[in-house]
């Protein structure tokens, strides 16, 4: 069996133990039409690749740690005519040969699943399915649960209750094994070179969608099989639209360029932001809030350890921004009543970071128990330090002004590595990186 083999495989034995007596259902992604008869590129839903490694989609698996077939998987069937069309179909024979599935059969016709799932059910105490993703399924998970307690017969038992996976699989994703570390820096490096380039190429007069391309282009040139979301690509006051995505205007001089872009590698995706002149030099205000933003994330970077939490560095950054708009004057009275105000927030509408893995915005989650319980930092998991200053509105000298820098880190048993150190961030650095052409 090959080492990735064996990484699912040991995801899976920790699943059904966490389990218990429970089921778990989780279907696969499914094909999205995005108009007409074109289809959406495909990608697998997260957790179904997780615990499988399969990519095709319209498949389910059904782990049911009380059943003889612990492991089971219902996929296409072999078809040689689409096969001719769609590509390779692995069908049920190398879902078990290659894929581990301790029984596999044809997702076609539904009765195979659903005689599993029923007889699995009469086993059970509980259900781990995601009500709410596609509510086809939702109607025939809930019918199949109706034909189990009929088959259980009168037994005055109460329904079962239903979980969502992600409170077993949020928490596995979260703390990122070796192997997922090596795949996330692989992205991360991808990413970097990427936006260097990009820094490299940008002149006054170059278009936003042609950078977009550039970083496609480089992402897919180094084996990323896609990007980790839609690349944000925003030149002057854009770059205050925290979401941006047309990336349909021209770098002009003068402007600051702010390019929020990550390479999905192997199911893992990179997260970076880095904001630059598009002429090579930064003018003075424009260096005023970029040296801000950089203090503040350097300074977050470096309190990234095990035990802290990340709402512990959401109000250090909001603390530290705030120290900032106060020295620039575009905030004015005192620190402890503007605090309390959340005045920073005008400037700084967003949080600290996120987790981040196989989703962007990854599984797992930040609190333990209640919302007012914090959860600690653990080594091995990854997450975004990203601070921001926009200016929509204040002083003049910086309106227009949108600047952002994110790296990726992982946490490790005395502080964090830096996934994404290979983009410059310093000033000097990155005045240079744009002037190297």
């Amino acid at each position: 069996m090959s080492k990735q083999a064996n990484e699912f495989k040991s995801r899976r034995t920790q699943f059904l133990k966490q389990l218990g007596k429970a089921v778990a259902v989780l279907p696969s992604a499914r094909p999205v039409l995005r108009n007409h008869d074109v289809a959406f590129p495909e990608r697998q839903d997260s957790s179904f690749y997780y615990l499988t490694g399969f990519t095709e989609l319209n498949s389910y698996c059904l782990f049911a740690p009380s059943n003889k077939y612990p492991f089971q998987m219902f996929v296409e069937p072999k078809d040689a005519t689409k096969e001719l069309w769609e590509g390779y179909i692995h069908g049920p024979e190398q879902a078990r040969t290659l894929f581990g599935a301790d029984r596999a059969q044809a997702s076609h016709p539904d009765t195979f699943f659903d005689e599993a799932f029923v007889e699995a059910m009469c086993e059970a105490d509980a259900l781990y399915y995601r009500v709410g993703q596609d509510s086809k399924m939702d109607e025939r998970i809930f019918e199949l649960l109706q034909r189990a307690s009929k088959k259980l017969g009168r037994t005055g038992r109460p329904f079962w209750p239903i979980h969502d996976p992600l409170e077993i699989l949020g928490e596995m994703r979260c703390i990122k094994s070796a192997a997922e570390v090596e795949l996330m820096a692989e992205a991360a490096q991808i990413s970097a070179d990427a936006h260097k380039l990009a820094m490299k190429l940008t002149k006054p007069g170059t278009w936003e969608y042609e950078i977009e391309a550039l970083l496609f282009k480089e992402f897919r040139g180094h084996g990323a099989q896609r990007v980790g979301y839609n690349s944000i690509v925003a030149t002057g006051a854009n770059a205050c639209v925290l979401h941006y995505s047309s990336n349909n205007e021209q770098c002009q001089n003068g402007d600051l360029l702010l390019i929020d872009a990550g390479a999905e590698y192997e199911y893992y995706s990179a997260d970076i932001t880095r904001t630059f002149p598009v002429n090579g030099q930064f003018s003075k205000p424009q260096r005023e809030v970029y040296e801000a933003v950089l203090d503040v994330q350097k300074k977050c970077v470096g309190a990234v350890k095990p035990g802290t939490t990340v709402h512990a560095l959401q109000e250090m950054a909001s603390e530290l921004l705030l120290d900032h708009l106060l020295r620039l004057k575009v905030l004015k009275g005192t620190k402890k009543n503007l605090l309390q105000q959340n005045a920073q927030k005008k400037y700084y509408p967003h949080g600290i970071g996120h987790w981040l893995g196989m989703d962007v915005h990854d599984a797992g989650r930040y609190y333990v128990g209640k919302y007012d319980e914090y959860r600690p930092l653990k080594p091995g998991m990854v997450l975004t330090i990203e601070p921001g200053l926009y200016f929509t509105l204040g002083p003049a000298r910086y309106k227009g002004i949108g600047v952002r820098i994110e790296d990726d880190v992982v946490v490790t048993a005395k502080g964090c590595k830096v996934l994404t150190s290979g983009v410059p961030k310093e000033v000097e650095e990155v005045e240079a990186a744009c002037r190297l052409s």
